[in-house]
């Protein structure tokens, strides 16, 4: 069962407003999103929730993703406009 975005919203605070402000300031029409392994089980909640709020096109990266260093090789191919990470240390769940 897919969790809905305002389910991960009870567990992380993901900022979601500022990545569509940013997406929609760029004008990003391709997006890859990077979520750490905790996070990747909420990575289409959080892509349907930016699909409803830009006309962005996304890609979710499921390889590893270890911090801002971690960008994956080859991206320059993909013509992406934007890349955003979401990282653990500011992430921890509010329970």
């Amino acid at each position: 069962m897919e969790n809905s975005i305002e389910d991960v919203e009870k567990i992380y605070d993901l900022e979601l407003n500022k990545i569509v402000a940013q997406i929609k300031k760029q004008k990003s029409k391709f997006v890859l999103l990077q979520f750490p392994d905790g996070l990747k089980p909420y990575a289409t909640s959080v892509v349907d929730y930016l699909e409803s709020k830009t006309s962005a096109t996304f890609l979710i990266w499921l390889e590893s993703c270890y911090g801002a260093c971690d960008t994956p090789v080859g991206l320059d191919k993909l013509d992406l406009d934007l890349i955003i990470q979401f990282g653990h240390n500011e992430l921890m769940p509010s329970f």
